[in-house]
């Protein structure tokens, strides 16, 4: 197996928990599907939020999910101006057989914005 580093990004449309949570699920679900990916595939992961989400860490709701076992951690994003608010992004290691092209980065919602040559 080689280890794959896997993006992806979803914006908030609110800084409230249950928000995040939600959000945050439908990122590491299509990460994961559209990976073929299981949890025990997963090596770890590292979400960052812009500064102005303060409401919750995205890693509790990944935990939620089933990646107890996994390494999790969360970071703030440098607070560059004009940047895009609200968003949550990953960065996913996961043992894959494919090629480094072959990998799905999926960035969702206003966040497809961050990166048009990936978003599908």
């Amino acid at each position: 197996m080689t280890v794959r580093a896997i993006r992806g990004a979803i914006s908030l449309d609110v800084d409230e928990r249950s928000h995040l949570h939600e959000r945050t699920r439908e990122l590491v679900a299509a990460l994961m599907e559209q990976n073929s990916l299981t949890t025990d595939d997963v090596i770890s992961a590292i979400f960052t939020v812009t500064p102005d989400i303060v409401s919750d860490f995205p890693a509790a709701a990944a935990r939620e999910m089933g990646f107890g076992a996994v390494p999790l951690m969360c970071a703030q994003e440098i607070p560059v101006p004009g940047a895009l608010p609200r968003i949550v992004r990953v960065m996913m290691h996961a043992e894959m057989n494919v090629p480094r092209d072959a990998v799905v980065h999926v960035y969702l919602r206003d966040a497809v914005a961050l990166r048009r040559d990936l978003a599908q």
